[in-house]
């Protein structure tokens, strides 16, 4: 049995999309379609039958990735170790919908942030050998980092003045000058590396789990070719004590130089993102909360400890 989502969500529903089916591949028309219980922001996700789902962009500014991850996923896909999404189809706008959207096939596993990773240290090693597949894979043609990774991938300098202001705003609840100093050395960490691919949203919720182990890696909406610093982040938001010291061996080894100043680099990517949803949520501080300000507190003790 699929467990089943929210419906309707930016204008979007089971009705547009089997409209959609109906209109463009005439021959999914009678499949059942329903919502995903665990869904995304950027896009919409829908089970198409029991082997497929269908991928719908909720804004503009989520467009480009349709047509990168549709040309680029089927590329890197032979060369990387786990399963990541087949397409086996792009949509074009109508029904009253007006973006591309995508068909593609089902991904068996359950998000790591909803399942039960007996070892951690483990997985942190799998998440380590994608990466590194990943940065493996060639780059001719491919797309520089840019708007359409929101630019990760790029320095994290595009989102100085935004985490300026978080600092500003967060005053009396964490150590404000000791986060500064984490976002300056990132600031001050030049990329000297080759460019590479990067993901550039390797979270928990976009790795798949099967019998413990990671299966799958799913949304590649913000990939690009770029500074992979930013797909260490995981380093601080999933992984700690061991499990973090596996996962940073295990990267430093790769062929792509993983210096101090690309964790340096990750760190400050860390801090933005937490910092960012400190100030956004705001009102009390609940579990997800606690969870951002345990990333602040290690990022700040690392960059300490690494000074």
């Amino acid at each position: 049995m699929v467990s089943k989502g929210r419906d309707g969500r930016a204008g979007i529903d089971a009705a547009l999309v089997r409209r959609l089916i109906a209109a463009q591949f005439p021959e999914w028309r009678d499949l059942p379609v329903e919502p995903v219980a665990f869904d995304g922001w950027d896009n919409r996700t829908y089970r198409l039958g029991e082997d497929m789902t269908v991928r719908l962009p909720t804004a503009a500014a989520y467009v480009p990735a349709v047509v990168k991850e549709n040309e680029w996923i089927p590329r890197l896909a032979p060369f990387l170790p786990v399963d990541v999404p087949p397409i086996l189809g792009m949509g074009t706008p109508g029904e009253g919908y007006g973006f591309p959207w995508s068909v593609r096939g089902w991904l068996d596993g359950i998000a790591a942030d909803q399942a039960s990773v007996e070892d951690l240290s483990a997985f942190a090693l799998a998440v380590a050998d994608f990466l590194l597949a990943l940065q493996s894979c060639s780059t001719e043609g491919a797309p520089p980092a840019g708007a359409h990774s929101f630019y990760r991938g790029a320095s994290p300098s595009y989102y100085d003045d935004e985490t300026r202001f978080c600092l500003k705003a967060l005053e009396g609840r964490i150590d404000t000058a000791a986060a500064a100093e984490v976002w300056d050395a990132a600031l001050d960490a030049e990329c000297g590396s080759e460019a590479t691919w990067f993901h550039g949203d390797v979270a928990a919720g976009n790795l798949l789990v099967a019998d413990g182990a990671l299966s799958a890696v799913i949304d590649f909406g913000t990939c690009g070719v770029g500074d992979a610093a930013c797909d260490l982040v995981i380093a601080w938001t999933m992984f700690s004590g061991r499990s973090r010291a596996v996962f940073r061996d295990a990267v430093n080894k790769g062929a792509v130089g993983q210096d101090d100043g690309m964790w340096a680099r990750a760190r400050g990517w860390a801090l933005w993102k937490a910092l960012l949803g400190l100030v956004e949520k705001g009102g009390p501080a609940g579990v997800r909360d606690d969870e951002r300000l345990r990333i602040v507190h290690d990022v700040v003790e690392e960059h300490r400890m690494r000074a």
